[in-house]
């Protein structure tokens, strides 16, 4: 005998004794009669009926009425009632408890060989010290709170419940039900159905409960199960309310149960075969196909295969143009396009492709229509500290800093915007790289060649200190031309007397306007100086000067 057998046969000894403490909290006194319908008060919502007390029972109309709303009795008429106390020295009658009685004296007769079979589906209507009465169908049974398995709380009077009727009490009229029992029997029951599926690798119909964004709750046998939102399809995660809706039938197969959370998880896609399986015989990297564009995001787009696979085409496979601000600039949903297959993961079930790989470069192009030399115009597309890109048609140029202005205190970032267009020149075409490199100052006349204009080798001139080095000096001259003179022809000034600012003067020995420099010399300029005085020593007529007199008068 187990633990609840050995329960209901206490319940047996004192059922009685609990069932009468609720029906004397609900009434001192109870009695079965028949009595007659002397008055129907409408507004108030009663009959007064005569039962033979002093004064006549009150009994709602409500008890009386059909679906409808129309009263089965009139006056005159009489009624069998239940006297269940007294209020205001007026009867308390029932017309409804007698009914109730009678079906539940009808529930017992026909139940009286199967009842351990029968689980009922009620409502907890009312509570005393023994348990919890429950409604169902208009029949009252009694649950004893060591078989009810609830906490102790107000929030359990309309409770609804599922219970095993356990015992029925033809003297007292009551039947006993259980919410243990049906409990412990689910419990085995579902446990059974789980070991079931997972022992057996076979298909199963369910049906759909609940979809969540995460996926679907599906009945298989009693039990709920989880069809992840990655089970339902080999394409991948999947919005389950696209495929389906609540009440449909699934063929589902179990995959994993976990006993500690009694968490059950169904697959869907483990039904179908498996199409990489498939795909991997049937597709090699850089085949063509076509596929269906089935979902875009910001980052690219889902291709639909048509065979329960998709692919992925980033963003950066669209076009060559890098600057792709969304895919839908150049694709919408539905649309069949022929891509390349660049990637087929079958392990991971991942297939990249590529639509961009079977588009003409477009640096190729580039060099089909320019070459180095050409002048063209291009707009700013990107600024950064070191320069300018510039686009010209699909491809980018770099205009760097020291290629935007012969004044080398002016940048790209400070002096242009996004967007402006200007006229630049290609200094370079890298077609490896493909890397195209501009010029603005070639455009225009350089300070050096200014100069050049004005200047030769040889010519002396003047200038201020602007940098010191450890190099060499650097002397600006006239109209922002720089100069730079070497360490080893300063001579014989020495540069750590110089100071930044002084005014020096040197020769011109170097001039260079495609790389724009010029170089000075102070040394040269001292041997042209010497052989000045030695001239004029040889042109000298009268002999009576001495040499050493001419140098003196040279070097004072």
């Amino acid at each position: 005998m187990n633990h609840e057998d050995d329960m209901l046969e206490g319940l047996e000894e004192n059922f009685a004794e609990m069932f009468e403490e609720f029906e004397k909290q609900s009434s001192k006194k109870s009695r079965k009669t028949v009595g007659e319908i002397v008055e129907i008060q409408e507004q108030e919502g009663v009959a007064l009926v005569g039962v033979g007390d002093k004064l006549e029972g009150i009994l709602p109309l409500d008890e009386i009425r059909d679906a409808k709303g129309n009263l089965l009795y009139k006056k005159g008429d009489t009624i069998e009632v239940l006297v269940t106390g007294h209020k205001n020295e007026r009867p308390v009658i029932s017309h409804k408890k007698i009914l109730e009685q009678e079906k539940t004296i009808a529930f017992m007769d026909a139940h009286k060989d199967d009842f351990e079979e029968l689980v009922i589906e009620g409502k907890i209507t009312k509570k005393n010290k023994g348990g919890y009465v429950v409604e169902a169908d208009n029949v009252t049974f009694f649950m004893p709170r060591s078989l009810a398995a609830l906490k102790e709380t107000e929030e359990n009077i309309g409770k609804k419940i599922k219970a095993n009727v356990v015992k029925l009490d033809t003297d007292e009229g009551s039947i006993v039900l259980s919410r243990k029992k049906y409990l412990g029997e689910e419990r085995k029951r579902k446990k059974s159905v789980i070991d079931e599926l997972m022992a057996e690798d076979r298909v199963i119909q369910g049906t759909i409960k609940k979809i969540t964004s995460y996926g679907m709750f599906v009945d298989v046998g009693g039990v709920d199960g989880l069809v992840h939102y990655n089970e339902i399809s080999y394409k991948g995660p999947v919005n389950p309310s696209k495929l389906y809706k609540e009440g449909d039938t699934i063929e589902v197969k179990a995959i994993s149960y976990d006993k500690e959370k009694r968490h059950l998880s169904l697959s869907i896609k483990a039904v179908m075969s498996n199409p990489w399986e498939e795909i991997q015989e049937q597709l090699d990297v850089g085949d063509t196909i076509t596929v269906t564009v089935s979902n875009i995001e910001p980052y690219g787009v889902f291709v639909d295969l048509g065979n329960d696979i998709e692919g992925f085409l980033h963003i950066s496979e669209i076009s060559w143009d890098k600057h792709i601000k969304s895919p839908r600039e150049y694709l919408e949903e539905g649309q069949q396009i022929d891509v390349e297959v660049i990637e087929i993961d079958q392990k991971k079930q991942k297939l990249r492709v590529s639509l961009k790989t079977l588009l003409a470069k477009p640096f190729e192009e580039f060099m089909k229509e320019h070459k180095e030399g050409d002048v063209l115009k291009a707009t700013v597309s990107t600024l950064t500290d070191f320069g300018a890109f510039l686009r010209i048609g699909k491809v980018e140029g770099l205009l760097h800093n020291q290629d935007f202005s012969w004044d080398k205190n002016k940048t790209c970032k400070e002096s242009l915007a996004v967007g402006d267009e200007l006229e630049v020149k290609i200094t370079k075409i890298n077609a490896e790289n493909e890397k195209v490199s501009l010029s603005r100052k070639l455009l225009e006349e350089s300070p050096i060649d200014k100069f050049a204009a004005t200047h030769h080798m040889n010519d002396v001139v003047t200038g201020t200190i602007r940098d010191i080095k450890d190099f060499g000096v650097f002397v600006s001259l006239e109209e922002g031309v720089d100069a730079l003179i070497r360490l080893e022809d300063l001579e014989p000034l020495k540069v750590e007397e110089l100071q930044k600012g002084q005014s020096i003067e040197a020769v011109i020995v170097a001039m260079d306007s495609k790389r724009d420099r010029i170089r000075l010399s102070i040394r040269k300029l001292e041997r042209i100086h010497d052989a000045k005085v030695l001239r004029e020593v040889n042109e000298k007529e009268d002999s009576s000067t001495t040499l050493g007199d001419l140098l003196r008068d040279k070097l004072s």
